[in-house]
């Protein structure tokens, strides 16, 4: 399939940036797709080696507009759609503008991907849909429970994109990451979070609940699942969680930094950073088995060992000055 043209959505964010990466490694046309702003930013696209750079095609433009996206899908072959706001405190703030971007972005995303006859059409979830875990391992049969407005989009957006799959039998596949962390992660999330922190200021870290915990993904991992699953004839029409089958607390990811940059820390509960009582996600635990059934993937980073050796390359990104004085680590990042 390499020579195919593939349209990525959100290419200007943490993990559509990889994405595009590995795309254009693999041999593929890619077309850029990122927010449109006066200041022609490419996003994180702006940062990729010159070799990268010059292998792919750009459009600004905004999902929210229907004549656009048609516009940046014409002689597309494949599509992963990545753009969405993700932030969950932001979702408490305006709701509204996550209908708009993450269920009307998708629909017109999809109309688009069926009138242009697309060859697959690979959906973006998160295992936020799931909420806090009735069982774990989560598998994709698992309930699902909108704990924020950010969740709820989603799991309203999933269910458009497969009931195009039903309707239209447009090729789709729902892939659903769970925690993803490494390079280019904004502070919204609670790893850039404590790493900016504990290389910035030391010893204090402000945090929210250090109880819960998540499923972290490695991002070149996540995005190798999404290629994987771009690729696969038997993932059309499913929905396939992309975990690493292991879960570790909050409170434990921050002594991992912290070990990782050989400090002391002190954390510190920030009523701010709380999310109120029922919103909270508790655990967080994935049952990635079929993903590897259907797309043969397995993380390269699972595992505790896994892990510890993906912080430490998420540590070093951040400690180059480049990178971490794109970062306000004394403000919270919602």
């Amino acid at each position: 399939m390499s020579g195919e043209t593939v349209l990525v959505t959100g290419a200007d964010g943490f993990i559509g940036s990889h994405l595009v990466e590995l795309l254009v490694q693999r041999g593929y046309k890619v077309r850029a797709f990122v927010f449109y702003n006066s200041f022609n930013s490419w996003g994180w696209l702006d940062h990729v080696t010159p070799d990268i750079k010059s292998q792919f095609d750009v459009f600004a433009g905004d999902v929210r507009d229907a004549h656009g996206v048609r516009t940046a899908m014409q002689d597309c072959d494949r599509v992963c759609h990545l753009a969405a706001l993700i932030g969950i405190p932001y979702s408490y703030h305006s709701p509204a503008t996550y209908v708009d971007t993450n269920i009307n972005g998708t629909l017109n995303m999809l109309q688009a991907a069926r009138d242009r006859h697309v060859s697959k059409f690979v959906q973006t979830s998160t295992s936020e849909v799931y909420g806090s875990a009735q069982f774990v391992p989560i598998t994709e049969n698992h309930p699902r429970r909108g704990q924020s407005p950010y969740a709820a989009t989603k799991i309203g957006a999933d269910e458009l994109a497969l009931s195009f799959h039903r309707s239209f039998e447009l090729p789709v596949v729902v892939v659903r990451p769970f925690n993803t962390y490494g390079p280019r992660q904004s502070a919204r999330a609670v790893i850039p979070t404590l790493i900016t922190q504990m290389l910035s200021g030391g010893g204090n870290v402000q945090l929210g609940a250090t109880e819960p915990t998540r499923d972290f993904n490695y991002v070149d991992d996540i995005a190798g699942a999404f290629v994987a699953a771009m690729e696969s004839e038997p993932a059309t029409g499913e929905t396939i969680n992309v975990g690493s089958n292991f879960e570790v607390s909050i409170g434990e990811t921050a002594q991992i930094i912290a070990d990782t940059l050989d400090i002391e820390v002190e954390i510190n509960t920030a009523e701010s950073r709380l999310r109120p009582k029922d919103s909270e996600v508790d655990r967080l635990w994935a049952d990635n088995s079929k993903a590897r059934e259907l797309l043969g993937w397995t993380p390269e980073h699972g595992g505790l060992d896994g892990f510890r050796r993906g912080i430490r390359k998420t540590v070093e990104w951040f400690s180059r000055p480049e990178n971490l004085n794109r970062y306000k680590p004394d403000t919270y990042n919602i």
